[in-house]
């Protein structure tokens, strides 16, 4: 179930936001949460390369970030997600504004959880296509 609840983005955004973490540097907003659908936004600006693009490498973060924080989810209480393969495809350039990235799940196993990433332009245009599968694991 995808979650609106202040409440609960306050919280995912504190966890894996923090002070430090890659998720803070790219700028990375969780827009939605739930184990079936995460979604979240980052600026072009500061993410891009020297003539000016976003950088794939920011895209394939923000495409992480939010399959990982699905993954995460789905695996439940004391448990965790660890990616262990992304492929990202590079559609079109984006020189400013906002990206955002939709996690859906292909995948939702016991063990590996697979999900399907789209990252889209402030006009809806597909940038970026990722495929991300996570190993779930026992929390120390």
């Amino acid at each position: 179930m995808t979650s609106t609840d202040p409440d609960l983005l306050a919280r995912l955004q504190d966890s894996v936001g923090g002070l430090g973490t890659l998720t803070e540097r790219l700028g990375i907003e969780f827009l939605t949460a739930g184990p079936e659908h995460v979604s979240a936004r980052m600026p072009v600006e500061g993410n891009t390369q020297v003539v000016g693009l976003l950088h794939g490498g920011a895209s394939a973060a923000l495409a992480e970030t939010v399959g990982s924080v699905a993954a995460t989810l789905h695996a439940g209480q004391g448990r965790g997600a660890v990616g262990v393969d992304l492929s990202a495809t590079h559609h079109r350039a984006v020189r400013s504004g906002f990206v955002t990235a939709v996690a859906t799940p292909l995948h939702l196993g016991g063990r590996l959880a697979t999900y399907d990433v789209t990252v889209t332009d402030e006009d809806g245009r597909r940038v970026c296509t990722a495929r991300l599968t996570c190993m779930l694991v026992d929390r120390p």
